[in-house]
């Protein structure tokens, strides 16, 4: 019998969701106002199940100061999914097969993704490319020089719907199978130029998106939307990038979840040329065509992590405020505000910074992050907004 709200590997439509399934509990928690990836693992490790996290909002909020909170609503869930069946999308929870594997290793995994076209995509191995939106003309035919001979290979090409090197390296792949990873809503055309490249990847290849159906992207979505390309990578390749780029923070994330960062040289006239040339510099691997791109590649062993979906329903630690003085929680308060600034740190070094403990700072980031005080973004890393 097909679970309600499932997605099967079958041709059958699943059955509708209904408000008290348990992955619509979890889509309305991840859905709620100021809370992130981050927070919505907390809060589910914290309180056991979705329901008890999303009951515990509103109080949470106020104790961060913030009033007359309301947690998403279920007529919010209700359109985006309705949206989605219109739209022709599926959405994949993290504990569904179809989910990418390459993904569930992440600290920041997407609990959930927005999916249109062949899902079996995602089971094959898969090699990212990014690069320059104003790519030069041997950019471009590198790109899909490289994406059509890794997809020779069986490898899935995988990238960001951007103009430039992204586009020819979902161009040249058409046909094979190719990943796109959009900044906003799966069924959002980004950039416009793009539409008719959009529409035909999902013939043989899959548009992916973390973000709510009809969700417009903006600045802020693309930094997040990198880290999905790397991670579903094996290897992330960097073809023509500024020192200062987006493609950059790609193979920054990739570094990061583990991930063989590969780069094309280029000139050193060439300002499109010098990110690729740092990070040659300071030991990316060079590569010239797909065979080294091959060569490059070392078997990595795929890791089981506990994820917050598979947990057991364990009652709920009682709350951080039980254990901490209103004085010692103003004093964590005021030690991680004035330890955070517009430079991405991450929490463990935080913690050792302010020489407390782990089980103290976990609710007070908590409480912070719902106030507004502090963000999360791309690895868990926190900053404190502008």
């Amino acid at each position: 019998m097909t679970e309600r709200g499932s997605y099967p590997s079958s041709n059958h439509p699943p059955l509708p969701p209904t408000p008290e399934d348990d992955w619509f509990i979890r889509l309305r928690l991840l859905r709620s106002r100021r809370v992130g990836i981050s927070t919505f693992n907390r809060l589910l490790i914290e309180h056991g199940t979705a329901q008890n996290a999303l009951d515990a909002l509103p109080e949470l909020a106020r104790a961060a100061g913030v009033e007359n909170y309301t947690p998403c609503p279920v007529a919010v869930i209700e359109a985006e999914l309705k949206a989605g069946r219109t739209a022709g999308a599926i959405l994949i929870s993290r504990s569904a097969p179809q989910y990418p594997a390459a993904l569930r290793d992440l600290s920041d995994a997407p609990p959930f993704l927005w999916a249109i076209g062949d899902l079996s995509v995602l089971q094959r191995p898969m090699i990212s490319i990014v690069g320059a939106r104003n790519a030069s003309s041997l950019g471009t035919r590198m790109a899909k020089s490289l994406a059509r001979d890794l997809a020779a290979e069986g490898y899935v090409i995988v990238s960001g719907l951007a103009r430039g090197i992204d586009a020819a390296a979902h161009t040249a792949t058409l046909d094979t199978g190719t990943v796109a990873v959009q900044a906003g809503g799966v069924d959002m055309m980004y950039p416009a130029e793009n539409t008719e490249l959009a529409l035909a990847i999902p013939q043989h290849g899959l548009r992916l998106s973390e973000q709510p159906m009809g969700l417009q992207p903006v600045a802020r979505h693309f930094p997040p939307r990198n880290r999905i390309v790397s991670g579903l990578g094996r290897a992330t390749i960097i073809v023509e990038a500024a020192a200062k780029s987006g493609s950059l923070i790609t193979a920054r994330d990739a570094l990061d979840q583990g991930r063989e960062v590969l780069a094309v040289p280029g000139s050193p006239m060439d300002a499109r040329a010098s990110g690729c040339n740092l990070l040659i510099r300071d030991g990316a691997t060079l590569i010239r065509n797909a065979a080294d791109v091959i060569e490059a590649l070392t078997p990595m062993v795929p890791r089981a992590p506990v994820l917050p979906m598979d947990l057991p329903h364990t009652p709920p630690p009682q709350p951080a405020h039980d254990r901490r003085t209103l004085r010692e929680t103003a004093t964590l308060h005021s030690q991680i505000l004035n330890r955070l600034g517009p430079a991405p740190v991450a929490e463990d070094q935080l913690i050792r910074d302010i020489a407390a403990t782990p089980s103290d700072v976990a609710p007070v980031l908590l409480e912070l992050e719902l106030d507004g005080q502090i963000e999360r973004g791309a690895g868990g890393l926190l900053t404190r907004p502008n």
